[in-house]
């Protein structure tokens, strides 16, 4: 049988096409013999209902006779044995033969929340992505993700001060994901350069008074909202180095945004931390 929803898996190729898949629709595991009696009338029902259902789950079939690895890995030790994966984790299992009103249930209890299928479909649907997001908000408000996803798909559409209020939902629980951290500080940034002025300008008084503090600070809030970050941090460090417990201390949190903002990984970042840290301790 060919079939979008239906598939036949080895052990080689088995992340690819049940464990990453799991992440866009549950994936059904049907471990199954050719020997095996049950196993000849619960494998039809399944493709039955996987036909029926259209894209609802994906079936899998796994023969333990030629995956005996992966029936091990997932403590098989009878057939059929049937598997649920949603997310990349296991859902839901059972194992022997059991009636179609039972396999339906089953089926039923492991697709995902409504909130998360909306979220899925967003990604998927650009042109409705804010309306299934916000749908999806209104049915679970605590879905930090969906409030993540419609924060970036606001700020690219130059829509901050609705992104704020994204920001703001977020924090109330006490934390920020790093993702909403990233944007916490454009927002900071955007406001940086409302207040801060050119750098051109900030430049020209600074270099009339090259030892003023507060000249050094607005350079570097100017610089930051440009987007010459390594220049900016390295002005703040000498800020927290020279003034600690005065602008040094707004210079630490600018830097602590542009950590946000390059993320992790970024090496410019990670070298800045390290000495914002020797500075600090």
């Amino acid at each position: 049988m060919t079939s979008p929803w239906i598939i036949d898996v080895t052990s080689e190729d088995f992340e690819q096409q049940c464990v990453q898949r799991s992440h866009t629709v549950p994936v059904v595991l049907d471990f199954w013999a050719p020997w095996c009696g049950p196993c000849k009338l619960l494998g039809p029902l399944l493709e039955r209902l996987a036909e029926e259902q259209s894209g609802r789950f994906v079936l899998a079939r796994i023969n333990i006779d030629q995956a005996q690895e992966l029936a091990y890995d997932f403590g098989v030790q009878a057939v059929p044995t049937v598997l649920a994966l949603r997310g990349g984790k296991m859902v839901g299992r059972f194992t022997g033969l059991i009636d179609e009103p039972e396999l339906r249930r089953f089926l039923d209890a492991i697709q995902p929340p409504e909130h998360e299928r909306l979220v899925a479909e967003a990604a998927a649907d650009p042109a409705h992505a804010e309306e299934k997001l916000r749908q999806a908000l209104e049915l679970a408000p605590q879905d930090a993700q969906a409030r993540i996803a419609l924060a970036r798909l606001l700020a690219e559409q130059d829509r901050w001060d609705e992104v704020q209020q994204q920001i703001a939902e977020l924090e109330a629980r006490g934390f920020l994901e790093p993702e909403a951290q990233e944007l916490q500080a454009r927002l900071r940034l955007r406001a940086l350069a409302a207040e801060a002025g050119s750098v051109e300008a900030c430049r020209a008084e600074l270099a009339q008074a090259p030892q003023d503090r507060n000249r050094q600070w607005r350079l570097a809030q100017a610089l930051a909202a440009a987007g010459q970050y390594e220049e900016a941090m390295q002005l703040c460090l000498e800020l927290v180095r020279q003034d600690r417990h005065g602008l040094g201390e707004p210079a630490r949190e600018l830097m602590v945004q542009l950590f946000h903002l390059l993320g992790p990984d970024n090496e410019l970042a990670s070298r800045y931390r390290r000495q914002l840290s020797l500075a600090l301790y």
